[in-house]
C-alpha cells in the first residue's frame, strides 16, 4: 500500500514535503516509492561572515525571482540551540518582506558542526523532486574558509560589507578562491567602492578565473537585478540527468566530502591514524578506503 506521505508530496502538499525535510535532515531512511527530480532545480549557496545580512539579501533576491514567476526554496542554516536541538536564530523570519506565497518555502536548519546543516543532499533531493526552479543555501556564517557548501551548490555568492574592520579578512579566506560572485552588501555604506576595489584587485593578483564582483544594497535595492540576473546566467556546476547512475555517484561523492570535511574540522584523530597507516603501508588503497567510509558514515 503506498505510503501516504509520499502519495500528498507527489500532490504537492507541502506540510508533506516539511515532514520528509525533517526525516531527511535527521538521518532517516525515507520512505519508498518517492518520485526523483525530472530536472536540476538552480542551487545557489550564499555564505559569509556573520553579520553581513545573508539573510535579508536572500529575501530581496526571493522577490526578484517571484516577480519572474519562478518558485523558490530556502534552507537556512542556523546554529544549534544547545537546549533544544533545533535553529537558534530563525533565519526565515528576515527573509521576505512580500507576503508568503505558494511559491516560496523557507526553512530553517540547525548546523551542530559547521556551516551547514547535516544530510543537505537528501534535502536538496526532496526540493528538486517537488520542483523548485531556484534553492538558495544560506549558511550559518560561522568562518568564511568554511568552502564545504560548494560541493553542494551550483553557484556560490559570498557576501561581504565595508567597513568590517578587517580587510584581509576575506583575502585570506578559502571563499575567495571558490566563490563564483562576490556581492559587496549594504553598499549604501561609506567605503562600499573601496571595499569593491579591494576586491578586485586580491582577486586579479590571484590570477583566478573572473569572478563577477557586484555592489548591492537590500536597503535601497541598488544591485539586486545584477546580482539576480548574474546569478540566473552562471553555467550550472552540477550536470547528468536526475535519476541516472552518475546522478547517485554525484550525491554521494558530495555526502562523503561533507561528511570528510566535518570530521577534519573536529580534529578527528582517527582520520591522521587511517592515512598514517595507508602511507606506511600497513593498509592497502581498497581496505584504507573502506575504512574510511566505514567511519565516515559512523
Amino acid at each position: 500500500m503506498p505510503d501516504p506521505l509520499v502519495e500528498r508530496f507527489g500532490q504537492h502538499d507541502r506540510r508533506a514535503l516539511a515532514r520528509l525535510i525533517s526525516q531527511a535532515a535527521r538521518g532517516e531512511k525515507l520512505p519508498d516509492g518517492l518520485p526523483a527530480p525530472t530536472r536540476h532545480s538552480r542551487v545557489v549557496a550564499v555564505t559569509g561572515s556573520g553579520g553581513v545580512g545573508k539573510s535579508t539579501l536572500i529575501g530581496k533576491l526571493i522577490e526578484h525571482f517571484r516577480e519572474r514567476n519562478l518558485t523558490v526554496a530556502v534552507i537556512a542554516c542556523d546554529p544549534q540551540s544547545p537546549l533544544s536541538g533545533g535553529a537558534l536564530l530563525g533565519d526565515r523570519f528576515r527573509m521576505p518582506s512580500r507576503p508568503a506565497d505558494d511559491g516560496v518555502f523557507i526553512r530553517s536548519l540547525a548546523a551542530a558542526r559547521g556551516p551547514l546543516a547535516e544530510h543537505l543532499p537528501a534535502v536538496i533531493r526532496l526540493l528538486e523532486a517537488f520542483g523548485f526552479d531556484l534553492i538558495l543555501l544560506e549558511t550559518v556564517g560561522a568562518g568564511q574558509a568554511d568552502t564545504a557548501v560548494r560541493h553542494l551548490a551550483d553557484l556560490l555568492v559570498l557576501a561581504l560589507q565595508p567597513e568590517t574592520g578587517d580587510d584581509l579578512q576575506w583575502e585570506k579566506a578559502g571563499l575567495m578562491e571558490v566563490a563564483d560572485v562576490v556581492a559587496i552588501h549594504k553598499a549604501d555604506l561609506p567605503g562600499a567602492e573601496s571595499a569593491a576595489a579591494q576586491v578586485r584587485s586580491a582577486l586579479d593578483l590571484s590570477g583566478a578565473r573572473p569572478v563577477p564582483v557586484i555592489r548591492v544594497s537590500s536597503k535601497t535595492g541598488e544591485g539586486i537585478d545584477d546580482l539576480a540576473r548574474t546569478i540566473a546566467d552562471c553555467p550550472p556546476r552540477r550536470s547528468g540527468n536526475p535519476g541516472d547512475a552518475r546522478e547517485l555517484l554525484r550525491i554521494a561523492q558530495e555526502e562523503l566530502a561533507l561528511r570528510f570535511i566535518r570530521a577534519e574540522k573536529a580534529n578527528d584523530p582517527r582520520l591522521a591514524e587511517l592515512a598514517e597507516r595507508w602511507k606506511r603501508g600497513e593498509l592497502g588503497l581498497r581496505e584504507a578506503l573502506t575504512e574510511l567510509v566505514r567511519h565516515l558514515d559512523t
